[in-house]
């Protein structure tokens, strides 16, 4: 009886490590406890239309003013604007094949262009482009109040880093398909989806930028046991939630990364990206193939090109 004693209160002991491991790495401040998804979606809203008639939508990024931004990747050559009050314009021309876009802290939206062009871009708030990185296969991208630019190359199966005023640098790996990628409310902790497996991976990002403690931290739904989740665009709201589109629907999960539950997609099409913008962030938008839809929750996203806090 003497060593089942002991052995319970060692394994008790591991078992309390490893919680304290875990909020650690992503940055969580208060107890765990359950999130389901009546703490974010508010009865009787559903999704409602604000844009369509386009072939494949994407690039889901936000501005401080609440205005909602995202491009046609596959035959669009603009990157698109929706104020928070509803009305569409363009914000940049001259733009084909951009994927993952995000504002950084000097003001400039940073966007993944791929196909021929293999390259990280930048916009002014004129939509005048610059280069900042070549010869990358950029998938999508987030960037922090530190300027620095982390990206999903899924076709290497690999995250990479771009520190401010430096070249691309190799970060991560671990997925099979890093695709979506997000960041925890105090910017600690990195996330990436696998669309060819069935995690989220989570990084510590450290106080130079490198990533370190990889570890495949959040389990997906899946449409089908030993199928690919197709986990794919990532937003994380002001509570720690995370967002993850998937095969299954806009799947939330909690800053310890257990399930909240699935919203379903608004359409039988890809459900590609997603973001929180609108009048005071509180609306989730996402781009699910010709339109994109958006619906009021109870929550409400953050900005990383502020400093946290």
């Amino acid at each position: 009886m003497m060593r089942l004693s002991v052995f319970a209160n060692r394994l008790n002991g591991l078992c309390s490590s490893l919680m304290a491991c875990a909020f650690a790495l992503t940055g969580a401040t208060t107890v765990a406890q359950d999130m389901p998804l009546s703490d974010v979606l508010i009865a009787g809203e559903e999704w409602t239309v604000v844009a369509a008639g386009y072939a494949f939508t994407d690039g889901a990024a936000t501005d401080a003013y609440g205005s909602f931004y995202f491009a046609d990747v596959r035959e669009g050559d603009t990157i698109n604007k929706i104020s928070a009050a509803g009305k569409l314009s363009v914000f940049a021309k001259n733009a084909p094949r951009v994927s993952g876009m995000q504002f950084g802290p000097d003001g400039r939206m940073v966007a993944c262009q791929g196909g021929q062009h293999r390259r990280i871009v930048a916009f002014d708030q004129a939509g005048r482009m610059s280069v900042i990185a070549n010869d990358v296969q950029p998938n999508d991208l987030v960037v922090t109040a530190k300027g620095g630019i982390y990206f999903t190359e899924t076709g290497k199966s690999q995250v990479t880093y771009i520190a401010p005023g430096k070249q691309p640098t190799k970060a991560g790996t671990g997925p099979l398909k890093p695709n979506g990628i997000s960041l925890s409310p105090d910017q600690e902790t990195l996330a990436v989806s696998d669309y060819g497996g069935e995690n989220v991976w989570v990084w510590r990002i450290a106080s130079d930028g490198t990533l370190e403690f990889s570890q495949p931290y959040i389990t997906m739904r899946l449409p089908a046991p030993g199928q690919a989740s197709k986990g794919d665009g990532m937003a994380t709201d002001a509570a720690g939630r995370y967002y993850a589109t998937s095969a299954v629907g806009l799947q939330m999960f909690d800053p310890t990364g257990r399930m909240g539950g699935v919203i379903l997609s608004p359409q039988a099409k890809p459900l590609v990206s997603v973001e929180f913008s609108g009048p005071d962030l509180s609306y989730l938008y996402v781009c699910c193939g010709d339109k994109i839809y958006r619906r009021k929750t109870k929550s409400h996203g953050v900005l990383y090109f502020r400093k946290p806090g």
